[in-house]
């Protein structure tokens, strides 16, 4: 049963119905070792840090700012804040000293709370020129505090100053001074231009979401769910606090890279999660079952083929399977997928809701077949996170983002843009009258930039519109549904798409560095650098041909004519990619101008 309170209450809420019951499971910064939070301790400490932000003077819908990866004290800070009706403002562990002075005086930010040592030296160097910051805690006990700096504290020390509660009568005053229609966060969103925007998001637009999500995602108390995105991200956070709000206990995964180790170790059962990492999964098992022996490759491949009528073409659809197969999936499932799922620490396996790119239909036909329950989805920032999803008690169709969330309207507009109305859209971004007085139809629909159509009750999404491509010969081309088509080569990590204004479609290829010089090696093919391989013409036949096999149900003119395969990654450091990774095209068409032009001269 889901807890519905407001969010400034939910954990100590949730600690009077689960007591001692486990409710984190975490690991210390630079520990091996998983440890346990209980419910009560969890209230606890969320108490304290927020009878601390009292005795440091903080007041309601004040800022402050969270700069970290994924930890224990993130979840502490945020829920404190709320708890005396302060606003968070999250940064991204891998944001610049520029957006961080940037963001920190645009929102006159007073105290900003920091995981390790890059973020405490990045906030440590801006704390000069930002004239509202007051203080910096550093959650990690090991980073090392300049001896110059009087204004900073670790959250140890910041949590004795909430230390046997205080100031809890004051706490308890504001949580019944709590309204719906007060601002709890503004998430800054880096762009693919480059702008940077303040989506302002109230209580009342995560009640309205946690309620609306709890009906189609069925997330409940007896699950385990791992943290994969950075808590920054919308997907992620709004997915956390629903999850608390059921009861689930949160397994928090500090370190990105660290994540396949993590599910192997902790086993959840839940997983939010972009397309990349099951392309990831996709490639890497099919990777295994090349070197396999014929025998194994045949029956896997058959396990996949059952698992993929079983799973996608009935049950998937709403239908009943037949008992012949039914019997013939029981078999393969607990002989061969099991096995798979068992790689990736999911045995337990029960949701993992997909978003925030374009999905593969080969990549998600691949995740049902070997029995786990992608959701897919769609959401914005903007709509704290999810305007549909995929649900399990109706038909799914392969290519859609699944059926809208109960409490949204949606409507298809001019251009065929998809346009929001209802309790979780922003009313705007923070300190953006001209722009907020853009970002809303007439009669009130949020314009989402996303072009689509609804097709029996499922949202299809076709591209998105300022970012469709127009070639000199006046055809449109969407780039991000020709990467996703061959993000799921193994050859390839990342792929840009050009053809604006130009005679044909063209890529920029990052390949997959491992994997390519061991085809160099079998191929007895020299090379003393990455520069050299990637210029080999063997290597550029060959990944040329493998692209035009991915993408030859496309129309002619969207086919690619010509690559350039790069010797090095698109960066969020050269301002190739924002902070969720997505390609930002102006500065990568920019960087890349001379390599560009190359591939159009006659």
């Amino acid at each position: 049963m889901q807890t519905t309170c407001h969010l400034s209450l939910l954990v100590h809420e949730q600690a009077h119905k689960y007591g001692d019951a486990p409710a984190l499971t975490f690991k210390h910064f630079g520990g091996d070792e998983w440890k346990t939070v209980s419910w009560n301790q969890f209230s606890l400490r969320v108490k304290q840090v927020s009878n601390a932000l009292l005795n440091l003077g903080l007041k309601p819908q004040e800022k402050i700012a969270v700069f970290a990866q994924n930890c224990l004290q993130y979840l502490y800070t945020d829920m404190g804040a709320y708890g005396v009706r302060a606003v968070t403002i999250p940064f991204y562990a891998t944001s610049s000293e520029q957006q961080i002075q940037f963001v920190v005086n645009d929102a006159q930010v007073r105290f900003i709370f920091v995981g390790e040592q890059e973020q405490y030296d990045k906030a440590h160097r801006v704390l000069n020129l930002c004239s509202s910051l007051e203080r910096i805690v550093v959650f990690d006990r090991n980073v090392r505090i300049s001896s110059h700096d009087p204004n900073t504290l670790y959250f140890d020390d910041f949590l004795k100053l909430g230390e046997n509660l205080p100031r809890q009568s004051e706490v308890e005053k504001l949580w019944s001074e709590a309204k719906e229609d007060d601002l709890c966060n503004i998430l800054y969103t880096s762009g693919t231009t480059g702008d940077s925007k303040g989506v302002m998001i109230t209580y009342s637009q995560y009640h309205a979401a946690l309620v609306s999500n709890a009906m189609c995602v069925p997330v409940n108390d007896s699950d385990r769910v791992i943290s994969f995105l950075p808590f920054t991200h919308i997907f992620e956070r709004a997915w956390s606090y629903l999850s608390l709000s059921v009861g689930a206990q949160l397994i928090i995964n500090t370190n990105p890279h660290d994540i396949q180790t993590s599910m192997r170790q902790t086993h959840p059962t839940c997983m939010a999660s972009v397309p990349r990492f099951w392309e990831k999964v996709y490639t890497g098992v099919k990777e295994r079952m090349d070197s396999a022996s014929p025998l194994q490759r045949k029956l896997f491949n058959r396990a996949l083929e059952v698992g993929r009528k079983h799973n996608v073409q009935y049950l998937a659809r709403g239908k009943r399977p037949p008992m012949a197969l039914s019997l013939e999936y029981k078999l393969l499932n607990r002989t061969v997928l099991s096995m798979v799922r068992k790689q990736l620490g999911l045995e337990n396996a029960h949701i993992f809701p997909t978003a925030g790119a374009r999905v593969s239909p080969e990549v998600e036909e691949f995740v049902h077949a070997i029995g786990l329950n992608i959701m897919v989805g769609y959401g914005l920032t903007e709509s704290v996170a999810t305007v549909s999803c995929d649900h399990l008690d109706k038909p799914i169709t392969l290519g859609s983002v699944g059926r809208i969330i109960p409490g949204l309207q949606l409507k298809i507009g001019e251009n065929n843009e998809v346009l929001l109305k209802g309790p979780t859209i922003t009313k705007g971004y923070y300190k953006r009258e001209s722009l907020n007085a853009t970002i809303f139809t007439e009669d009130g629909f949020f314009r989402t930039g996303d072009a689509g159509y609804m097709k029996d009750g499922e949202l299809f999404l076709t591209e998105r519109i300022k970012d469709l491509y127009k070639t000199s010969n006046g055809k449109y081309i969407a780039p991000q549904m020709i990467e996703a088509l061959l993000l799921v080569d193994k050859y390839i990590d990342q792929v840009a798409v050009v053809a604006d204004e130009r005679k044909f479609v063209s890529a920029l290829i990052v390949p997959e560095f491992r994997l390519l010089e061991e085809f160099a090696k079998a191929h007895s093919i020299d090379f003393s650098s990455r520069e050299e391989l990637c210029a080999n013409h063997r290597v550029h036949a060959m990944m040329l041909e493998r692209i035009r096999t991915l993408l030859q149900q496309l129309a002619p003119y969207e086919q690619i004519k010509r690559i350039t395969i790069l010797p090095h990654h698109f960066t969020m450091e050269n301002g190739e990619l924002t902070n969720t990774l997505k390609l930002r095209r102006p500065i990568i068409l920019a960087n890349y101008k001379e390599l560009i032009d190359k591939m159009y001269e006659e």
